[in-house]
């Protein structure tokens, strides 16, 4: 994986890579300290370093996220992306890197692999 995104589009496209990958180090790092990761529907919250186990947990429900950022709004140093299956309130580090202080993941809508 690339260390870190210069955008928010690629951040979401980063977000989605670790979650084809399941990749719960490199998650972590597309999440500033003390962030939030919230699934909807009930499933639950994670902030800091339990967002890695968050993920996995969802990762063992075969929950994937697909980055379809739909609208960007962007003052200076922090965006709000708008996603067909999340919002997420993004912050530009001081390194120029872009991570996620909120991140709200839709689970209904987030796509569920069925076995077949």
């Amino acid at each position: 994986m690339r260390p870190g995104a210069r955008t928010p589009e690629e951040l979401e496209t980063l977000f989605e890579d670790t979650f084809v990958i399941r990749d719960g180090d490199a998650l972590t790092e597309l999440f500033e300290d003390g962030a939030v990761l919230v699934a909807g529907s009930g499933v639950g919250e994670a902030r800091g370093e339990e967002i890695a186990q968050f993920a996995a947990a969802m990762w063992n429900r075969d929950f994937t996220y697909l980055a379809d950022p739909r609208r960007i709004l962007q003052a200076r140093d922090t965006a709000l992306v708008v996603a067909e299956r999340g919002i997420n309130v993004v912050r530009r580090a001081h390194d120029g890197t872009w991570r996620y202080a909120i991140s709200l993941l839709d689970i209904d809508n987030t796509t569920e692999r069925k076995d077949r």
